[in-house]
């Protein structure tokens, strides 16, 4: 019976790497193509629905490249759900190309379950969009609400419709997923923290 099987010689000037398994994995994040500058794009984490929306930071202000929500399939366990959430984030960022990414940040729920879930949901999205190569910007609901609204304790539908009209839009975007990933966007570009300053 063989030995163990040794791991590869780490070539001089190579990055750090992880080892396991007899491998030897560079650390180094690549993105497939170059970020589009001045693309952010917004998050709502989930394990069951994952809101996003997209925007341009333009000379007359941001404007709405698309919006949407990820939905996996429905009676499927956690571990299928959040790799069926990956892989189309994965397609999603490719395409898109933003070069920041804003995530709804953690926060205390009163439902530790619910609390859970959606840690198991943010996990997935920082690690596609690190692995993509934007910049990760996370954002607590209550500081979107006042960064938009003037009010942290705003409801949904105010949220919603402020985003709309910044956007020049008739009506909000459907479904709330959606447009509270819109919201953490758009807080994004009205914090003044526009993507080429960092």
């Amino acid at each position: 019976m063989p030995g163990p099987m040794p791991f590869p010689r780490q070539p001089a000037g190579e990055p750090a790497a992880v080892r396991g398994s007899g491998l030897v994995l560079p650390l180094r994040l690549e993105p497939a193509a170059a970020v589009r500058r001045g693309f952010v794009l917004g998050v709502d984490p989930g394990t069951r629905a994952v809101g996003f929306g997209a925007v341009r930071q333009t000379a007359h202000g941001p404007r709405l490249i698309g919006a949407g929500v990820l939905r996996p399939t429905r009676g499927a366990d956690v571990p299928r759900r959040l790799a069926e959430i990956r892989s189309g984030l994965d397609r999603l960022l490719a395409e898109l190309r933003p070069e920041v990414v804003v995530v709804e940040q953690a926060f205390a729920a009163r439902n530790v379950q619910s609390a859970l879930r959606i840690g198991e949901g943010r996990g997935v999205v920082l690690s596609a969009a690190a692995a993509a190569g934007a910049r990760v910007v996370q954002v607590a609901p209550a500081a979107a609400k006042k960064a938009l609204v003037g009010n942290g304790q705003a409801h949904k539908s105010q949220v919603a419709a402020m985003a709309a009209r910044m956007l020049g839009l008739q009506q909000p975007p459907e479904p709330l997923d959606a447009t509270d990933a819109l919201a953490l966007a758009l807080t994004h570009l009205v914090r003044g923290r526009r993507p080429w300053d960092r």
